[in-house]
């Protein structure tokens, strides 16, 4: 069995987008415990955002699974490098693609040097994400609210259209949604409106798709401890992150991961389709 989190981690902060190495305690994210069954045997998969956190353990999960990844990330090439190890270690192949998902034409690219390096493409996990807290609309500039979408939805968009041409029967689309995005978050606005609509983007292309014989799904974790935390958090919300949580702690991204094999999994999941499913600690919400 896999070693239980601490309950919380002490305060710190680290300058965006953050590190894994220099986490205290670094987050469980290599997936040390979990063993595959060839869930994903021959699978090409695309995990943005999957330097490090629930994408580095997603990535490995998949690898473990049989499937070959690319990783797309900004610019923690430390973190990446780490990641194409692990992957590289279950004897698959990982591909990593830094640069700026919040730019238009990066996203395209991504998709094509995926495809390019690993000769077509069968799931697409779009999960990079951007926040900084705020204590109040005033004080949420145009620049964050643009920049927020930019990374958070627009990124989806843009990466799922390019991605579209290359899925197909069987193909399965997973995206990384948040529970601010079920129920809001007053200090994390423009990060909440965009999980909502990651919701919502989710629920319509599920419509979309059905007929294509391509699943699309979304995973809203509660509070996980990733370099996102201490890269954008005040040092005093560091040290109480998780403590809302009925289990009172964040969870580690290797308690995420499988949920992600669980919908890229056809075996496991072929009649799921434009659902959301919410690992957030014991936390019931109404609807």
């Amino acid at each position: 069995m896999p070693e239980q989190p601490d309950s919380t981690p002490p305060a710190q902060q680290q300058p965006y987008p953050g590190h894994t190495d220099r986490m205290e305690p670094e987050p469980r994210d290599e997936m040390r415990h979990y063993t595959g069954s060839g869930l994903l045997e021959g699978k090409r998969a695309l995990v943005t955002g999957g330097d490090s956190g629930i994408g580095r353990a997603v990535a490995v999960a998949f690898a473990k699974e049989g499937a070959d990844v690319a990783i797309a990330y900004l610019s923690e090439h430390e973190d990446a490098g780490h990641t194409m190890k692990l992957v590289e270690a279950t004897g698959r192949r990982c591909v990593l693609i830094p640069g700026d998902l919040a730019d238009r034409d990066h996203c395209a690219s991504v998709v094509e040097h995926t495809v390019a390096e690993l000769g077509g493409l069968d799931i697409l996990v779009n999960n990079v994400a951007y926040q900084q807290p705020v204590q109040s609309l005033e004080e949420l500039s145009e620049e964050q609210w643009q920049h927020t979408f930019d990374v958070n939805i627009h990124s989806y968009f843009r990466i799922t259209k390019a991605a579209l041409p290359h899925l197909g029967d069987g193909s399965a689309i997973i995206n990384t949604s948040s529970v601010n995005g079920l129920r809001g978050n007053k200090t994390l606005i423009d990060y909440a409106t965009t999980k909502g609509a990651i919701n919502a983007f989710t629920y319509s292309m599920a419509q979309s798709l059905v007929d294509r014989g391509i699943r699309i799904n979304a995973v809203a974790p509660g509070p996980v401890w990733t370099p996102l935390i201490p890269a954008t958090m005040p040092e005093e919300k560091v040290d109480q992150f998780g403590k809302q949580a009925p289990m009172q702690r964040a969870a580690d991204p290797d308690e995420i991961a499988p949920s992600y094999v669980f919908f890229a999994a056809g075996r496991l999941s072929s009649y799921y389709t434009g659902e959301v499913l919410a690992p957030i600690g014991g936390e019931t919400l109404p609807g």
